[in-house]
């Protein structure tokens, strides 16, 4: 199927290091490689003399063990397992990772990405990069949803005009919001969002009033902050919080 100018494109692209990662990051595999690894242990030391008490280990219950690691999908044809018996009748495992096996299962059953898009401008890596970044955008709509740190609740309005106003101003808060976290973390401050507004919403400003002096026309009154801990000055810092706390004592 052709496709016209300024169409969608598609991409095929191997990131290098692709395969070896699903290799070692397989969530099952490293499990069940840790617990063979911890089995086979501890039968070398009781073949060894290092284990003596409790009820020897016998071949038929270490085959069952060894089936209980495996029993996740294609463990048992990734992982290759040999069980043998030593002199005094020890059952004794080894195990190692068929390469083969592997690469056979990520051309058939673990699959590949195919990315589309229309952006003719962009490389490769920025193709991929935007698509694993699009948590971030799943993130936004969730904060949004959140009924505690979230701008879209409570909604008291019924009609459809200020129902559009009101996803206006929270859209606009929603980007003030996360221009404000873009700015703590170019300052190497890793926060969460929630931890963020949380930090800042224990932060008081509390203004105290003096009588007025004779000739005076106004109280005096003097803006301090409650006690704030390090980590709050330095967002106080970073947001110039500081330079709207002005003293006016009249």
């Amino acid at each position: 199927m052709c496709c016209p100018p300024g169409a969608l494109r598609a991409h095929s692209y191997t990131i290098p290091g692709s395969l070896r990662s699903i290799h070692t990051r397989l969530p099952q595999g490293h499990t069940a490689s840790g617990k063979l690894s911890v089995l086979r242990q501890k039968l070398e030391d009781r073949s060894r003399g290092l284990i003596r008490g409790g009820t020897p280990p016998q071949l038929d219950s270490v085959k069952r063990q060894c089936s209980d690691i495996l029993s996740r999908q294609h463990m048992k044809d990734v992982v290759k397992l040999t069980i043998t018996e030593s002199a005094d009748g020890t059952p004794l495992i080894d195990f190692s990772v068929d390469i083969d096996a592997l690469f056979r299962l990520s051309d058939t059953w673990l699959g590949k990405n195919i990315l589309v898009t229309n952006k003719e401008n962009w490389d490769n890596d920025t193709i991929i990069k935007a698509y694993r970044s699009q948590y971030m955008i799943e993130d936004v709509f969730k904060e949004m949803k959140d009924r505690i740190i979230g701008n879209w609740w409570p909604l008291y309005h019924w009609t459809d005009s200020k129902i559009q106003v009101h996803a206006l101003y929270c859209s606009i808060a929603l980007l003030l919001r996360m221009l404000m976290h873009r700015r703590i973390i170019n300052e190497g401050i890793t926060l969460s969002m929630k931890r963020l507004l949380a930090e800042l919403a224990d932060i008081k400003l509390i203004i105290n009033f003096y009588p007025m002096k004779r000739g005076q026309k106004k109280n005096r009154s003097q803006p301090v902050l409650t006690k704030t801990s390090d980590l709050q000055q330095k967002l106080l810092s970073v947001l110039q919080l500081e330079s709207e706390i002005k003293v006016d004592l009249g």
